[in-house]
């Protein structure tokens, strides 16, 4: 597949002229337990010297996710909710915690409980609510069960969600979730992409938020693999730097 890099090209070359930073961070969802997906994942993100922020699902993970992690330092582990279901009302879009329910605050607790049993330390008390839904009415909930970050999508309105709890959202999904969930066109992404780039440089949105890629390894087919590396690499060459969001949220 070719691919016209220019456009990005382009703009990454105003960032450099103008001395602006670029933080960029990824994220990949929906984690359970090593496979061959998560192998290569993780050998994309060695080989780009580039930290995967690896969201998990606690009701699912398996004992041999915590030892995966601990042998790839480049893998940070986060919290994806529960279980990864859907409590919507009929009609409504799909989240876990995007409505109002008596459980919610609960299985957020629950989450971290069983994160802490399995990775002690070794994980970032980040909350990403599955399909990047949550309801405003549990985030001032999240900090003083011991969450630090909440990770949606888009950019954020306000640096922090809520008090305590700091919002670092992730901005590129290559997945065409509705069409197939091959690859988002190509030029269509890079002019996403742009845009977003530009939207920042005008002030419009928060340059200072690390822009996030998202990826889900466990549904990716060769054109995704391959625009993931490619675009990360694009934007490391062309001025961004890696985020660690264990050092930025430190």
């Amino acid at each position: 597949m070719r691919i016209d890099w220019a456009p990005l090209m382009a703009e990454l070359s105003i960032w450099r002229a103008e001395q602006r930073q670029l933080p960029i961070w990824w994220r990949d969802d929906d984690a359970i337990e090593p496979t061959p997906a998560l192998d290569r994942l993780t050998k994309m993100a060695e080989t780009l010297h580039l930290p995967v922020h690896l969201a998990v699902i606690p009701k699912h993970a398996q004992d041999t996710l915590p030892t995966f992690c601990a042998n790839h330092e480049t893998v940070v582990p986060l919290v994806h909710g529960w279980q990864h279901i859907s409590h919507a009302p009929d009609g409504q879009k799909k989240a876990e915690f995007g409505h109002p329910r008596d459980t919610a605050l609960a299985d957020a607790e629950r989450a971290l409980t069983r994160m802490n049993a399995l990775f002690g330390k070794d994980f970032l008390p980040m909350f990403v609510p599955p399909w990047n839904r949550v309801g405003a009415s549990l985030l001032p909930e999240l900090a003083p069960l011991g969450y630090t970050a909440l990770s949606t999508y888009l950019p954020r309105q306000s640096q922090w969600a809520a008090p305590g709890l700091a919002q670092i959202n992730t901005h590129i999904d290559p997945i065409f979730w509705r069409g197939g969930r091959g690859l988002v066109p190509p030029d269509d992404m890079i002019a996403h992409i742009v845009q977003l780039l530009q939207d920042r440089r005008q002030g419009i949105t928060d340059a200072s938020e690390p822009m996030g890629f998202l990826t889900h390894h466990l549904v990716h087919d060769q054109d995704i693999w391959d625009f993931t590396q490619s675009c990360l690499a694009t934007l490391l060459d062309g001025g961004a730097m890696a985020a660690d969001l264990r050092t930025v949220l430190a």
